[in-house]
């Protein structure tokens, strides 16, 4: 049903926007056709219904639908603009109310284009929800059922490239598994009898039984689907700024509007005729033409000019509140860091390094990350090697080579170790990275750190915010020691290490509340609730699908200083907007002081609006103009 209402909506709007280009031909058309100015008058009331009658229709059913909900009247600008024009024609000046219709209208087509009211989609990530499970039933028989029949306690069967369909405990088997989906971590857990398992992740290489710890809504997973669904409905801060205050501004001009149509034959002993007229006068000059256009036109600019560099906004109220930011956090894998592990320091006993291009073919074997990043390390020193590898789930890497057992390993595999490597290890753990031992006959001659390291972007960006006064904050699903290593050399405010998705949502709630307005960066399905929890969410280009549907902002090829583009952009779109607002009312207060003194007439009050609507577009045009980088 929602599905049909949408492409219905879309259908609306493409007819309206050929109706409006219509109406504007036709209106130009009146400036050359020789005809009678009634016929011009009657081909310009045409002009201006065809562009702007959505307008009209918009204003009049919104205030009743409003006005009903809350239980008073309120207006919005649609209404008053309507009224306006048809003030404009009532006194003969059909073109002025036309122009005016123009005006409006093109500023709402690029509200609804620059906004765009429709929620986001979550189908990809609904997608991802497990839907099958292998039941161990109590005879060892094994039946496919949905997932929703799980029960606690049930036993499952996992088997190896599948899909974990619950939340639980492995009660069987040893495995590694991609949990990628809930922390966000680029490198597989190993894991065996006793660990958790979490639903929506990935099992690698081997079958393992796990018992069902939580039913099928209350997983992890289920939990980021729930949560990203409730915020699809958060108003932004501008949004609801617009609409609390727009309907107390049309309401005072209407309420005004009366008030001088009645008062001026009273206290003045006007004419009926008089009176009307310079109501209308008054009409004209207090409808917010400029106004209307300080914002959207100008947020326009900048969101086509960040564009152009990569940098993707959903909205013009997220363009217009990232200058308002008071905090960035952000995860940690594949946005402050490049998401793949790499090698970054190894060492070999000097009567040992020949062994090199083994541990390279052994490697190669493997499509464990970190075998990935061993490979890449040392591709100078592959040979074509023959060698049957031994892969042990947890363990690690064995092969037969010159008669000698060759292991690539972790460090809890070996007994006895010399002080030396024990050292290095610590040393290199300390820091957060990943160390494996390689071994021959058993004996431990040399190691290999890998980590995922920070982006080249990342400490100029979080210099940027230190000077802005932005508090960084790192959120991350890794250990503490990996998350601190990287956050310190990084130079983040703020490290949150050990969290899961619904942490990170718990943590940006926690945190909106201690500093203010709050961006979520992530790249990851696990970033999605946390990225619809903050006030502004912002995607990494090469995440996943999800997160960028879910995000506001999307930063594309992973390029953070775009960060910091958006940030210069919103300063001057903030100030451009307050001269344009500013300007606007400037230029209102002196076109109504003058009508009510009664020296404006019609034409004058709306050429004047029409002059300070030029200004105004003129002056936002300034944000399509690059930022000169800091």
């Amino acid at each position: 049903m929602a599905h049909t209402h949408h492409h219905k909506k879309t259908a609306f709007w493409a007819t309206t926007q050929c109706h409006y280009f219509l109406g504007i031909i036709l209106f130009s058309l009146t400036f050359f056709l020789p005809v009678s100015q009634q016929v011009s008058q009657i081909l310009d009331i045409i002009a201006l219904l065809l562009s702007g009658y959505h307008v009209m229709i918009e204003g009049i059913v919104d205030t009743i639908k409003n006005t009903k909900a809350n239980r008073k009247f309120t207006p919005n600008t649609h209404i008053l603009m309507t009224l306006a024009a048809l003030g404009a024609i009532i006194l003969g000046e059909s073109k002025e109310a036309a122009l005016l219709i123009f005006i409006f209208a093109g500023a709402h087509f690029l509200e609804e284009y620059v906004a765009g009211k429709s929620k986001r989609e979550i189908t990809k990530l609904l997608e991802m929800n497990p839907t099958e499970a292998r039941r161990v039933k109590s005879d060892g028989t094994v039946e496919v059922i949905s997932v929703d029949q799980l029960q606690v306690g049930d036993r499952v069967q996992v088997q190896n490239g599948a899909q974990v369909p619950t939340d639980g405990t492995i009660s069987e088997g040893a495995v590694s598994i991609d949990e990628s989906t809930i922390n966000g971590e680029s490198i597989p857990r190993e894991k065996t009898v006793g660990d958790p398992v979490f639903g929506a992740t990935m099992n690698g290489n081997s079958t393992f039984t796990m018992t069902v710890t939580k039913n099928s809504e209350d997983t992890v997973f289920a939990k980021i689907l729930k949560m990203v669904a409730q915020s699809q409905n958060n108003l932004s801060p501008t949004a609801a700024g617009i609409q609390k205050y727009e309907p107390v501004y049309v309401t005072a001009v209407l309420a005004i509007f009366i008030l001088l149509l009645v008062s001026f034959p009273i206290l003045f002993g006007w004419s009926w005729s008089d009176t009307f007229s310079r109501s209308l006068v008054f009409l004209v000059s207090a409808s917010p033409c400029a106004i209307a256009v300080s914002a959207i036109p100008a947020t326009l600019a900048g969101i086509s000019n960040l564009a152009r560099q990569g940098i993707l906004f959903k909205g013009g109220s997220f363009l217009a509140n990232f200058v308002n930011l008071k905090a960035i956090a952000f995860d940690k894998t594949g946005t402050l860091t490049q998401g793949k592990p790499k090698v970054v320091a190894y060492d070999l006993d000097s009567e040992f390094t020949a062994i090199l291009p083994v541990v390279v073919a052994m490697e190669k074997q493997s499509n464990h990350p970190l075998a990935t990043a061993i490979v890449a390390e040392f591709e100078q020193a592959e040979q074509p090697l023959s060698l049957e590898v031994t892969n042990r789930v947890g363990e690690g890497l064995s092969a037969r080579y010159d008669n000698k057992l060759i292991q690539v390993a972790k460090p809890s595999v070996f007994d006895q170790v010399a002080v030396k490597w024990t050292t290095q290890r610590k040393s290199h753990e300390s820091q957060g990275e990943t160390v494996v031992y390689i071994a021959v006959d058993r004996q431990v001659v040399g190691f290999i750190a890998i980590q995922d390291v920070p982006q080249e972007q990342a400490i100029s960006v979080i210099n940027y915010l230190k000077k802005e006064t932005i508090q960084s904050i790192m959120i991350t699903g890794d250990a503490q020691l990996t998350g601190q290593a990287i956050g310190q050399a990084i130079g983040v405010d703020t490290i949150l290490t050990n969290v899961l998705p619904d942490q990170k949502a718990a943590n940006i709630t926690t945190n909106k509340a201690k500093f203010g307005m709050i961006a979520m960066v992530g790249d990851g399905v696990n970033d999605a609730p946390a990225l619809a929890t903050a006030d502004i969410g912002i995607a990494m280009g090469d995440g996943t699908d999800v997160a960028i549907e879910t995000a506001d902002v999307v930063l594309m090829k992973n390029n953070l200083t775009n960060i910091v583009k958006a940030h210069q952009v919103s300063k001057r779109l903030k100030r451009i907007v307050f001269q344009n607002i500013l300007f606007s009312l400037v230029v209102v207060f002196f076109l109504v002081t003058m009508s009510l003194i009664g020296n404006l007439s019609v034409v004058a009050g709306v050429m004047a609006h029409e002059g300070s609507t030029i200004i105004v577009l003129l002056n936002s045009l300034r944000l399509l103009v690059p930022t000169k980088p800091v």
